[in-house]
């Protein structure tokens, strides 16, 4: 088994299982660290922390405890598919600045990421994750569509 990790972006959707599954057939066995990422809070949290009636650090919470529930969820398949993995979250904001530093921190041999094939005018209008992950990322990034693989 490569001691090298490679980091798996996890988000619990059909996509991040598919590209779990994928890295294992392409990759073979070896060390995996799965990373979930969620926002301190949301759009909708943020006004909802307005209020006083909502603590400040309820949604943090949630949200922190979702990411690790999510990471924890990711390396459990991941070491179904074959993987020694370990599950990490954080929770930060943008997500393909936080995948980036996290990939550094451990040195990561590559980066795994499904994508959600977004239309290209959505995609224009909201950006995407992979690409700027490809963009900054300075090592290999390998993304696993829905589909085939």
């Amino acid at each position: 088994m490569t001691t090298t990790p490679i980091l798996i972006c996890y988000d619990g959707t059909d996509e991040a299982r598919h590209a779990i599954d994928g890295a294992a057939k392409l990759l073979g066995p070896r060390r995996a660290v799965v990373l979930d990422v969620a926002p301190i809070v949301t759009l909708s949290e943020s006004l909802a922390m307005t209020s006083s009636v909502v603590p400040g650090s309820a949604f943090t919470e949630l949200n922190e405890a979702e990411a690790t529930d999510g990471a924890d969820e990711g390396a459990a398949r991941a070491r179904r598919a074959g993987f020694d993995a370990e599950p990490r979250a954080r929770l930060s904001e943008p997500t393909w600045e936080t995948i980036v530093d996290a990939a550094k921190d451990i040195d990561a041999a590559a980066i795994v990421m499904g994508t959600r094939a977004l239309a290209a005018a959505r995609e224009l209008f909201e950006g995407s994750v992979s690409h700027d992950v490809i963009r900054h990322a300075g090592r290999p990034v390998l993304v696993i569509p829905l589909g085939k693989t």
